[in-house]
């Protein structure tokens, strides 16, 4: 074929050569091919095939730079179907919580597209094109399957022109590390979700003046706030509690005093109650999941109880020292940073306490991270996340920490990364409420305590005299099969000499 005729040529196009099918691409006056298979022809006639024009090709000088084709299904249509990536942890398959977009809607880059659920964290999926969504494979409360589609969508045409135009040499540079990657696709682009920014733009702030708090600097909606409080009155605005009313009951009616007395009416047989409504049958999904597994697995250790009570009247008064101090860094101080750090002290004098057994029960491994877990309940049940190295923090670190994700728990937005790795667990059941109770292991942990509320009871003192004591109660369980009565109570007797006298936390801080 003649350079004239190709010269406002910017095709691909599919050859036939005896048999063999080659891809190949002229830009202007050059080509450029891939073998798909080696057989080449030089001659110079086209050859239509059916509905397809076969246009042979000369083959090119060695010397000339070998090109490579950049695989991308935006050659081969307008659309690309957005799979499901591998978000770790050998997860298989999540459960679709919320679209953020619908069909029809634009998206871009970086743009959130679901929210979906595994069995150990939320995960918000997010854009890698900018177009247009012109399917969704999932209902809300459906499963994906990783690896399959999960949406469709129609790129822009800068997007397929630069999908198109990734025919490259072979000696471009490419980013080698994740940093360079991060910097590219974020390089001009600050990062938020649709929501935020249609909150910026409410409020007519520009996103390249927010400091982002997310993930690679992405800009949350706290952020945005904190921002709009910054810029009025540097305090940030607390939400007016509605007011509510007292109910009244209604007043009955005062019947007017007989004048005779007479027999008591018979009383009035009750009917049996009716239930109103149907039974309805909900899918276990999410965190009950995993509690569902977790529980079926622990049911094969051997558990045991040891419960005592702890006098928390020393510590309620250091408690009121620091509360001021800091409510000035911006925390809201409670006890249970204290109560972290003492295990994690006393964990360094029992460390059998902070150790696993290996998967053929062969081996104990001994876990040089105190990774303390902290049971807390949200909406969508029972997790546990953890303030990890407490053995390197200090009480208010822990208190940072512990601010950082009671939030992220209540919203279901807590990551696998937080969840992962716990050693040694407690749970406060105090909150709600009850003194005692019987914690169940999470594996591979070899111990967890409960913690109870904190009641103000009489008790001697030193003098016999009777006082107003603030008493906390505690209810350790361990793994039997590593862990005796005797090390359980040694342990619990330095957690609680830290606790009840502060002070002595001192002597042993690193």
């Amino acid at each position: 074929m003649a350079a004239s005729m190709l010269s406002r040529v910017s095709l691909i196009k599919l050859g036939l050569n005896h048999g063999k099918l080659n891809l190949h691409r002229c830009v202007g006056t050059s080509c450029s091919r891939i073998f798909i298979n080696q057989t080449l022809h030089d001659s110079p006639t086209t050859v239509r095939h059916g509905n397809t024009w076969l246009v042979p090709f000369r083959a090119l000088p060695i010397s000339q730079p070998f090109r490579n084709l950049h695989s991308s299904t935006a050659l081969l249509g307008q659309r690309v179907t957005f799979k499901l990536s591998d978000i770790g942890e050998g997860i298989r398959e999540v459960h679709l919580k919320e679209w953020y977009v619908s069909t029809g809607d634009r998206v871009a880059q970086f743009d959130s597209v679901c929210e979906v659920q595994s069995d150990k964290a939320s995960v918000t999926i997010t854009s890698r094109y900018d177009g247009v969504i012109k399917k969704l494979y999932h209902e809300v409360d459906g499963v994906a399957l990783v690896g399959h589609p999960l949406v469709e969508i129609e790129l822009d045409e800068d997007e397929k022109d630069e999908e198109v135009d990734s025919l490259e040499d072979s000696t471009v540079s490419r980013p080698t590390t994740m940093e360079e990657v991060v910097r590219q696709a974020t390089d001009g682009k600050v990062l938020a979700t649709p929501a935020v920014r249609r909150l910026a733009i409410e409020n007519n702030i520009k996103l390249s003046d927010v400091t982002g708090t997310g993930k690679d600097g992405r800009v949350m909606k706290e952020d945005i706030m904190k921002h709009i409080a910054a810029l009025n009155t540097g305090i940030p605005p607390t939400a007016p509690t509605p007011e509510t009313k007292a109910f009244v009951p209604p007043t009955l009616p005062v019947l007017p005093p007989k004048a005779s007395p007479s027999p008591p009416a018979p009383v009035p047989v009750r009917a049996a109650p009716i239930v109103i409504g149907q039974d309805r049958t909900e899918k276990i999904k999410g965190y009950t999941r995993t509690m569902v597994k977790t529980m079926q697995e622990s049911l094969s250790i051997p558990h045991f109880g040891y419960c005592d009570e702890v006098d928390m009247t020393e510590l309620a008064h250091q408690k009121a020292n620091l509360k001021e101090l800091a409510a000035r860094r911006g925390i809201k101080f409670t006890y249970m940073p204290f109560l972290i750090k003492a295990a994690s002290m006393a964990l360094h004098h029992y460390p059998i306490l902070n150790a696993i057994m290996d998967d053929k029960q062969e081996n104990i491994i001994y876990k040089a991270s105190h990774n303390i877990g902290i049971a807390m309940d949200t909406p969508d049940g029972l997790i546990v996340p953890n303030v990890k190295n407490t053995q390197a923090l200090s009480v208010f670190e822990i208190a940072i920490e512990l601010a950082r994700l009671q939030p992220l728990a209540s919203s279901g937005k807590i990551g696998t990364a937080d969840l992962s790795g716990t050693t040694f667990s407690l749970s406060n059941i105090g909150t709600i409420g009850g003194t005692y109770a019987k914690p169940v292991l999470i594996p591979p942990s070899v111990a967890i305590g409960a913690i109870g509320k904190i009641q103000s009871l009489p008790r001697f003192d030193e003098n016999g005299s009777v006082v107003k004591a603030h008493i906390m109660n505690i209810s350790w369980s361990a793994d039997h099969r590593l862990i005796d009565g005797a090390t359980m109570a040694r342990f619990s007797n330095i957690w609680k000499g830290y606790l009840e006298n502060p002070a002595s936390m001192i002597l042993d801080l690193k």
